[in-house]
């Protein structure tokens, strides 16, 4: 494990599953390096994002709160999404082609984090342009390098 003033390199590991209705939902799953820095009671995660994701280019960041989750994306793609249960909020997502706005309506958020790493699940829908597009769920967990 390397430590730089209380932030780690940890493996990040990730599962989402989109749908919507009743169409067949899509998964995906890909881990990536990256950083994380616990200070009580709030965690820090930071990674680059490839091809896999569609957004190479782009660095994001998870903040994770008592009561929220907070992801930040600069670079090719701009955004910021802010995770409350039971509350709705909207963002400007900007890229190379345009811009929209979009909404995330947080159904669930479970979280299980501390110095060493660990959990977050967040089951939420997306709307743009006030529309729905889909019902997401997605997981981050966080481990140190070499565990």
């Amino acid at each position: 494990m390397k430590k730089k003033k209380d932030v780690m390199d940890v493996w990040i590991s990730f599962h989402s599953v989109n749908g919507y209705d009743d169409e067949e939902p899509d998964s995906l799953e890909f881990s990536t390096d990256g950083q994380y820095q616990f200070q009580a009671p709030v965690a820090r995660l930071s990674y680059q994002e490839s091809e896999v994701t569609g957004l190479e280019g782009t660095r994001t960041s998870v903040t994770i709160l008592p009561d929220q989750v907070v992801v930040d994306r600069a670079g090719t793609v701009q955004s910021r999404m802010v995770f409350k249960e039971g509350s709705k909020s909207s963002f400007l997502y900007s890229t190379p082609f345009g811009q929209a706005t979009m909404g995330v309506d947080t159904r669930s958020i479970r979280q299980d984090v501390n110095e060493h790493g660990g959990r977050v699940e967040i089951d939420y829908v997306v709307d743009m342009e006030h529309a729905v597009v889909a019902r997401n769920r997605f997981s981050i967990t966080i481990r140190q390098m070499g565990e």
